[in-house]
């Protein structure tokens, strides 16, 4: 017998453009890959395992009155919301309390990150911990040179051109001004961010950041708000992946555009010390326009730089990940090995 398996996310029906929508995607369409579950989305079916992605008062309807045990992960941590949302630091405390209280209303925790862990500690959370990346179906992304020549042709870009991407909502901590910047100092090359205002006027600092997008250089472009299918088509045409954030939990863009095999050139911070450190290219604010020229010029930095990026691919694939989710639904329910329970 499967596992009965639940996932809940309020971002299907409400806001979506954001990475915890992708992250509850992507745990669906693993673990359906996986043929060791059955999954059903947003629902009431009595389950062994109802695994929660957000913190609203759907996913905590579901949290104090469905059945199974209680998974929840913990894709947002208080620090999430600064740089997110609009007037975010006077709210900041009630934030804290709720998200220690809801977190603690699961059976297990999945942190997505050690550092997500750490906060998470630090913020009181006193159920188990359990350390599970974001994962991504990396075949999804493996683009030919025939792929990315016609995805250029329909997005109107020469294919002698050197396209930097960027993933990501438009708002203050993800630093989308450097990524402006590095685009202002290498003319030469397109830039392409992948991504919009999801929340509208909400966002924190909405009139500012439109700014941006409508004063940013004409070899700049923004996409708005897009599909996941989209997202794949602009990384296809892409040669270089930037991710200029000052906060994550994970990042799970990072995954995509190293599945897509793109060098990777992240902000460094210590999000990152336990996930991408090492396979990146870290850089701080002055070191990324130097480091995307380099790729543009070094072949043989480049190369190596896509070598390294292809050990994130595999080390976040969803095989991987999803033999590790299971292993934690099971020792929830208290299984070993292929045991099952039934619900009865």
């Amino acid at each position: 017998m499967k596992l009965k398996v639940a996932q809940i996310s309020e971002s299907a029906f409400s806001v979506q453009g954001h990475g915890v929508h992708t992250a509850f995607t992507e745990t669906v369409r693993g673990l359906r890959a996986s043929k060791k579950a059955t999954v059903w989305e947003n629902s009431f079916q009595k389950s062994d395992i109802r695994h929660i992605h957000t913190v609203g008062p759907y996913s905590l309807f579901h949290l104090l009155l469905g059945s199974g045990k209680k998974v929840v992960s913990a894709h947002v941590v208080p620090e999430s919301f600064i740089g997110s949302l609009i007037g975010a630091k006077y709210w900041l405390g009630f934030a804290k309390f709720y998200l220690r209280w809801f977190y603690n209303r699961a059976h297990v925790v999945i942190a997505v990150s050690d550092d997500t862990k750490a906060n998470l500690e630090q913020l009181g959370v006193k159920k188990p911990i359990k350390v599970i990346y974001n994962m991504v179906d990396t075949s999804r992304y493996k683009f030919t040179k025939q792929d990315k020549k016609e995805a250029r042709k329909q997005l109107g870009i020469r294919d002698d051109a050197v396209v930097v991407i960027g993933n990501g909502q438009v708002q203050p901590r993800k630093r989308v001004d450097t990524f402006i910047n590095i685009a202002k100092k290498l003319p030469e090359l397109k830039f392409i961010w992948v991504g919009g205002m999801p929340f509208g006027r909400v966002a924190a600092d909405h009139e500012k950041m439109q700014r941006l997008i409508d004063d940013a250089p004409g070899n700049v472009t923004f996409t708005g708000v897009v599909s996941l299918d989209e997202v794949q088509t602009c990384f296809s045409v892409g040669d270089i992946f930037v991710m200029s954030s000052e906060q994550e939990t994970f990042g799970l863009a990072i995954v995509e555009a190293a599945a897509s095999g793109l060098p990777v050139v992240l902000r460094n911070i210590r999000d990152y010390d336990d996930t991408f450190r090492g396979d990146a290219i870290m850089c701080n604010e002055s070191e990324f326009s130097k480091e995307v020229q380099k790729l543009s010029d070094s072949r043989d930095y480049y190369s190596q730089a896509k070598k390294r990026s292809a050990k994130i691919a595999k080390r976040f694939d969803s095989t991987t990940i999803t033999a590790q989710l299971l292993a934690v639904y099971e020792s929830s329910l208290g299984l070993h090995n292929d045991d099952i329970i039934e619900n009865k």
